[in-house]
Order: structure tokens, then sequence, then C-alpha cells
């Protein structure tokens, strides 16, 4: 009798294929522009010690489902014996974003917690004018809460090399601060590390990752990161794109001031709580 293949049995090799396809361009296509960068900052920001149990925040967005997919192929090494869980925060998005999510992690092979937190509505209630420094205060503190519960001593997160800059530029601009987001720092009640093994990956080579690869990113689902109501990040973004422009290598210039800092020719600069002159 002839074997007959029926559409789900279709369904599950598609999948097969298009995961074998993700990881293997992780190894070859974007093997110098993501794998090595992403090792490299493993390396050098000492990121993952063995016996490490790391949790891995995804958003749900681009950064933070290679960010998954990095782990799963380093987790095949064996180079590192760590323990590794994929865990997601609901702030409040649409039911079409959660199922885009879903299909996102079924497709790429991601087994990964979801649970809810209504970050969203309460930060609108309460800061309607200017509910970001709220919403990303709750969303890290629901997010510690969270990892610290399950017992794990990191969490990783898929903030990238454009985010440092951004990040930068904004303290100097809007904060008057001369400081950025590190590779690997305490969390705020000290329990557990927060890692970004990104900081080496530059946005626009994740852009093409993701459509090399023909994965659409769930939408933020935001009014304030879909451009409805203006942003500081936004606005430093724009600006970095005008002024490469003319200097291409200005973003790089900039990560590399951040590790390059010469104390004896700032008007000062703190140590802890202590401002010294």
């Amino acid at each position: 009798m002839e074997n007959l293949i029926t559409s789900n049995e279709t369904d599950e090799i598609n999948l097969l294929s298009k995961k074998k396809k993700i990881e293997q361009s992780l190894r070859t296509t974007y093997r110098k522009k993501i794998w090595k960068n992403f090792i490299k900052a493993i390396k050098e920001f000492d990121l993952i010690e063995d016996g490490d149990k790391i949790a891995v925040g995804v958003s749900g967005g681009k950064d933070s489902l290679l960010l998954c997919k990095l782990f799963q192929e380093l987790k095949k090494d064996r180079s590192k014996n760590f323990e590794l869980k994929f865990i997601s925060m609901n702030p409040g998005f649409e039911a079409i974003d959660i199922d885009k999510l879903k299909e996102n992690l079924r497709e790429m092979g991601i087994d990964c917690e979801l649970f809810d937190a209504n970050v969203w509505q309460i930060a609108f209630k309460e800061a309607p004018e200017n509910p970001c420094f709220l919403c990303a205060k709750m969303r890290r503190g629901v997010l510690y809460k969270k990892v610290e519960e399950l017992g794990f001593n990191k969490l990783a997160l898929g903030h990238h090399f454009d985010d440092i800059i951004e990040t930068t530029m904004i303290n100097i601009f809007f904060a008057g601060t001369v400081k950025t987001m590190l590779p690997k720092v305490p969390s705020t009640s000290g329990k557990m590390d927060i890692i970004r093994p990104l900081a080496y990956v530059k946005e626009k080579d994740i852009i093409n990752f993701m459509r090399y690869n023909d994965i659409q990113a769930m939408s933020c689902g935001c009014p304030i990161e879909s451009g409805k109501i203006d942003s500081k990040r936004k606005e430093i973004k724009n600006l970095l794109e005008n002024l490469e422009k003319n200097n291409p290598n200005i973003k790089q210039s900039i990560f590399n001031a951040m590790k390059n800092i010469n104390l004896e020719y700032v008007l000062g600069h703190t140590s802890g709580n202590k401002l010294k002159e």
C-alpha cells in the first residue's frame, strides 16, 4: 500500500527544515558577524561560568529570538556546563501578537514559558504622558522577581551593540552623565547577574539574519515603540543614522570610547555614591 503523508506530517517536515536552516545559518552565513561576536562577548566579559542557571528573557522581538537560538547552539557545543531556560513576560500584548510570538517560537524550536503581567495598563494609567520609565522599571521588576523565584542566577537579555551606543548617547544628551549598558551587571536585588551576550552584535546584522531566514518578529504593540508617541531613543537612533552618512565608523568610535575613558581628563567622576573631582 502506498504511504501517504498527511498535512500535519508535511507541516512538521517544513518546521524541521526551517529550524535546521536557521541553525545552519548561524554557523555559516552569519558565523562571522553574529556567532563569533556572541562568543567574543561571552569570553571577554566572562558572561557564563560552569554551573550557571541562565534564564533568557524573550520579548518576542528579533533580538531575543536570535539570542535564544545562539544559546541553543552554544548548549550543543558543551563548552560550558550550564542550565538554560527561556521565559517570556506578557505585559499586555494583543492576542494577535501573542499568537505571532507562539508561532515564531514553534517555527524556531524554542521551548519558552510564558506568563502574564499587567504592566502596560498600570504604566499608562499612572504616567499617561511619559509611561516609558515606569513601564521599563515595572517590567524589570516583574521579570527579575520571576527569574529569582525560579532559582536562576543569571538573566540574559537581548540588548545589542546599537542599544549600548544609543543608551550612551541618551545618558549624555538627556541625563547629563556618562554611562551605558554593561554586558554584565548585578541586578538591583543583588541575587543574580544581568548579562548581555549580544553586546558586539550589530542591529543591522540581526535584521539581515531574520530576513535571510524569513522570520517575521512579533510587533511590539506599544504605541510609543510603534512611533505614535515621540521617544528619546528614536530621536537618538535617527541622529546616529544621519551622523553615519558622513562618518560610517561613528558608532564603533562611541563604543570604543566607553572602553577607553581617561579619568585624568574628565571634570569629575563617581565611584559608587561618591563624587571625585
